[in-house]
């Protein structure tokens, strides 16, 4: 008997191409999308880092080289060009204006070191006092991290309360219940603003010098500590070289850290002074803002922002040859 002839339906082709072709078209859309991705996610955050931080930098620089003052504030595009003439002035120490900028450099590098100094040790101190569990270890840790909570103005301007002579905090504790003086000292003009300003930025710095140790001091086993300890080091012989040994990496970002903002603290000084502070407090931020908004030579101002931010690079990268250094040696 003869087989019956099936005739078997063609197969479709799809108009684009074959199936096989539209996997492929599939997986090079996908590849494609896998590509750009990453750049698209970023994309958000490399603009708005543009928009705050690059463009103003440059602008910055750029109005450093002109004589932009009162007179040009309204079109930038008249004011003279000057060269290198802002950052002459600056630096010409034998006039006023560079004379008071070295003064202010002074008065902000000693406010740095002390105020980078002191954070870090009471961070330390306290990191390592909640090292191990006790009663109460949690509560300490709240307590030590509210000034780092607090909105930074709200906590400078209660200090500023607590400095007044007649009727603040600090005078009252010190006249009337410690008896150390008869007269109330003045602690926002004359020589004791400087241990004013340095005291508030202590208060404000140290929580992230506890928090950045403590946090640090979790990575440490306690192995190492019970060992050591069964050996016969006693406990600052585990401090030095177990606690701090282990963190030296931690702590040297954490002093970098420290350093750039203090040496950069515009909001304490500001709020507790005003845009004049005494000399004994005036920053080198509040100096280039005086130069800017009260004298209004925003070309002088801009080149002193401008050697403000090479000096910050420098130690930076002072700090990364430093830092390699030591790890290549380690």
């Amino acid at each position: 008997m003869a087989a019956a002839l099936v005739e078997l339906p063609a197969r479709t082709v799809a108009p684009g191409g074959s199936t096989r072709n539209r996997g492929k078209r599939r997986v090079s859309r996908w590849l494609a999308w896998n590509k750009w991705t990453p750049y698209l996610l970023i994309l958000p955050a490399i603009l708005m880092e543009l928009l705050i931080h690059v463009i103003p930098m440059l602008v910055g620089m750029w109005m450093s080289f002109i004589g932009l003052t009162q007179f040009f504030i309204t079109n930038w595009a008249t004011a003279p060009g000057v060269g290198f003439g802002n950052y002459r002035i600056a630096l010409n120490f034998n006039n006023s204006l560079g004379e008071k900028l070295i003064q202010s450099f002074g008065v902000t590098l000693g406010f740095t070191l002390l105020v980078v100094g002191i954070s870090f040790i009471f961070g330390m101190s306290a990191s390592l006092m909640l090292q191990h569990n006790f009663r109460g270890r949690g509560l300490l840790r709240t307590v030590f991290l509210i000034p780092y909570a607090l909105p930074a103005y709200a906590g400078i301007i209660t200090w500023k309360f607590m400095f007044q002579r007649d009727n603040g905090l600090i005078n009252e504790f010190l006249v009337n219940t410690l008896h150390i003086t008869d007269d109330p000292p003045f602690w926002l003009i004359g020589g004791n603003a400087f241990v004013a300003v340095v005291v508030v930025a202590i208060w404000q710095q140290w929580p992230f010098a506890f928090l950045m140790t403590m946090a640090g001091m979790q990575g440490i086993p306690d192995d190492l500590h019970e060992a050591a300890s069964i050996d016969g080091a006693n406990i600052w012989q585990r401090i030095r070289y177990i606690t701090l040994g282990m963190m030296r990496p931690i702590n040297a970002v954490l002093l970098l850290l420290l350093f750039l903002w203090t040496f950069r603290e515009f909001n304490t000084p500001f709020v507790l002074f005003g845009p004049v502070p005494p000399d004994s407090a005036n920053l080198l931020t509040v100096n280039i803002y005086s130069s800017s908004f009260i004298q209004w030579n925003f070309g002088l101002g801009s080149a002193m922002s401008v050697l403000l931010m090479l000096f910050l690079v420098v130690i930076a990268g002072g700090w990364a040859l430093w830092n390699r250094r030591v790890n290549r040696n380690a």
